[in-house]
């Protein structure tokens, strides 16, 4: 039987090393440690083709970074690091966020969100929030069109990327034109057979998975809010691209989810990419698969946020759907202080 070593892109092999020394944080020491190895020093600079501009930004306390790489009106992308909401920054994501920017010349804004479990459920869902409402709010004076907003993440910032798009289509509407999840923390059961079978690898596995999900819930119970995967009614969400490796622990509940997101009527684009475990396109940019996957996001980005510029809002669920759905989901809804008592 093959390992999963033998099962690893041969050229995804040297990201591996880097994730070596990602011992699986159990206390509040270990959790410190591990947050600086994931979190970057400070910025490096980056060179770019086009007119750029980088600024910091607050709303309502929720530190923001805000990259553009082109003058506007233009689309923008609210983007929400990874880290199992225990660790990242937004700042160790500024190369990407500059790279995003130039590819789909959008402004891209990173959210600083808190951290559990200093900050558990529903802190960082409730920042996430604060900071699309203010994007929505602020786009005129950000020269940002508000006919093409999307929200993205990677890991945990895309489980709670989806998250929002839910909440934001409850109180809000379809206004959120594309949401894009890569390899997204979805589910606290880890019940599936990708993550059982991915349990001790040399990367993000499900013993940090579980550490994760204990400190974000804390005292809570898991909620659909908290835990996308236990979310039913998935109509009326905007168009979604999916990107998870084929040896990530997140892979059946990534591929479920997209699943059902299909079945709720939402345009779906799902790739799984063949010998790739966790984080594998940050450890080794340069390989094959890792080119890949960014094209295969550049092109999703750029066809949502052009062809928004003249069209409506997506279609919203008929309102027997909306009902229907809002009470069977009833009784596993958990209410919170900010959030409220949507529908999940």
């Amino acid at each position: 039987m093959s390992t999963f070593i033998d099962r690893v892109d041969p050229e995804l092999l040297p990201g591996l090393a880097y994730s070596q020394d990602f011992p699986p944080p159990t206390t509040i020491e270990e959790l410190l440690a591990f947050r600086e190895l994931t979190c970057a020093p400070a910025p490096k600079t980056v060179t770019t083709t086009t007119p750029a501009a980088v600024a910091t930004y607050t709303a309502s306390g929720v530190p923001l970074l805000i990259h553009a790489a082109a003058p506007g009106p233009a689309p923008a992308i609210l983007w929400i690091h990874g880290g199992g909401m225990i660790a990242g920054e937004a700042a160790a994501d500024t190369d990407y966020c500059w790279n995003l920017s130039q590819a789909t010349g959008a402004t891209v804004i990173a959210v600083d969100y808190r951290l559990a479990p200093e900050h558990p459920y529903p802190a960082a869902l409730e920042d996430v929030l604060e900071a699309l409402d203010w994007l929505f709010t602020s786009a005129d004076s950000l020269l940002i069109d508000l006919n093409r907003i999307a929200i993205a993440g990677s890991s945990a910032g895309a489980g709670l990327a989806a998250a929002a798009s839910r909440v934001d289509r409850d109180r809000h509407g379809p206004r959120l034109v594309f949401q894009y999840l890569m390899y997204p923390m979805l589910d606290d059961s880890h019940s599936t057979p990708s993550s059982l079978e991915f349990h001790n690898i040399p990367t993000w596995n499900r013993h940090h998975s579980l550490f994760a999900w204990q400190s974000y819930l804390a005292h809570f119970p898991a909620s659909p809010l908290a835990a996308p995967a236990r979310a039913t009614r998935l109509q009326g969400l905007p168009p979604t691209l999916i990107q998870v490796g084929e040896l990530d622990l997140f892979r059946d509940e990534d591929i479920d989810y997209a699943q059902r997101l299909l079945a709720a009527g939402v345009p779906v684009e799902l790739h799984v990419y063949p010998g790739a475990y966790h984080g594998y396109e940050l450890t080794v940019p340069e390989a094959r698969v890792s080119r890949q996957t960014l094209q295969d996001r550049d092109r999703a980005f750029n066809r949502a946020l052009s062809t928004r510029a003249s069209g409506g809002p997506p279609s919203t669920p008929a309102a027997s759907d909306a009902v229907s759905d809002a009470a069977s989901d009833a009784a596993s809804v958990m209410p919170t202080p900010s959030i409220g008592t949507a529908p999940p």
